[in-house]
């Protein structure tokens, strides 16, 4: 069954659909389609591809994959859906919660990026899709979604608000502790900095 999958998934890439589009065709997950295309030497010159930093071999990741469904189910809504304009700007299909989050990138089923937003959801997701010039990370994260972008329909943006609570009398920030806590168990493939 998996070699079915494998040479499945080589042929629709010679057929010129993108990863993300193998992987929701044949309902597997974006990190396992990119390894067999990169196994295979068929990555090379398709411009939705990236360099092994960004999308990770999850293989030999002791982290595991974190899924859009596994959020979903541990109570993130699924917030809004991210689109291209023709202008090639990224739009959103309805406006963001106003408090305090954390939120998710997710590429079919795949999360690609988990962050905190401590100054409001909106607000820290509007710099995303419009970053200042001394934004390094909202430009690269706008980079890269604007490339996958254009081979895929639409990025969903997942959000929650967890709330505070305290450990013997200190304050803990519940939604600064939450997205600690997803860099640090789970793989994902566009947050560059390491969870301990």
């Amino acid at each position: 069954m998996v070699m079915a999958t494998s040479e499945d998934i080589r042929s629709l890439a010679k057929q010129g659909f993108s990863v993300a589009e193998i992987a929701r065709q044949i309902g597997t997950r974006y990190q396992h389609v990119y390894k067999v295309l990169s196994d295979a030497g068929l990555l090379a010159g398709r411009r939705q591809e990236r360099s092994a930093p960004t999308t990770p071999d999850v293989s030999k990741s002791p982290k595991g994959v974190l899924t859009r469904e596994f959020l979903l189910n541990s109570g993130f809504e699924s917030s809004a859906q991210w689109t291209l304009s023709l202008d090639g700007e990224i739009i959103s299909n309805t406006p963001l919660p106003k408090g305090v989050g954390v939120y998710a990138f997710a590429i079919s089923n795949a999360v690609m990026y988990v962050g905190v937003a401590t100054m409001g959801l909106s607000k820290r997701l509007y710099f995303y899709r419009k970053p200042g010039a001394s934004q390094k990370t909202s430009i690269r994260i706008n980079a890269l979604m604007k490339d996958e972008l254009t081979q895929i329909p639409v990025i969903e943006v997942l959000t929650a608000t967890p709330e505070d609570s305290s450990w013997n009398g200190l304050p803990i920030h519940g939604s600064a502790g939450l997205e600690f806590g997803l860099i640090k168990k789970f793989d994902l493939p566009w947050n560059v900095r390491g969870a301990g």
